[in-house]
């Protein structure tokens, strides 16, 4: 199992995010959580993924995105 499928449904939306370039207030109010809570959220993802900063985690997203299916075009 990926360190990604570990994730819960949340901390994968606030990782997402995170790759995206939201700092945590942008995040609190897309997902309607307190900045707070988002920092918790953060934590446990770093924790699973063994990054230690939110670059290091925006790049670890970006070297583990899932390849999106073309549609069935080929």
């Amino acid at each position: 199992m990926s360190a990604l499928a570990t994730l819960t449904n949340r901390q994968r939306q606030v990782a997402d995010l995170i790759k995206e370039g939201h700092g945590n207030r942008q995040i609190a109010e897309k997902l309607n959580l307190k900045p707070m809570v988002v920092k918790n959220y953060l934590r446990g993802v770093y924790d699973k993924l063994g990054v230690f900063d939110r670059l290091e985690l925006a790049v670890y997203m970006v070297n583990h995105e899932e390849p999106e299916s073309c549609g069935g075009m080929e």
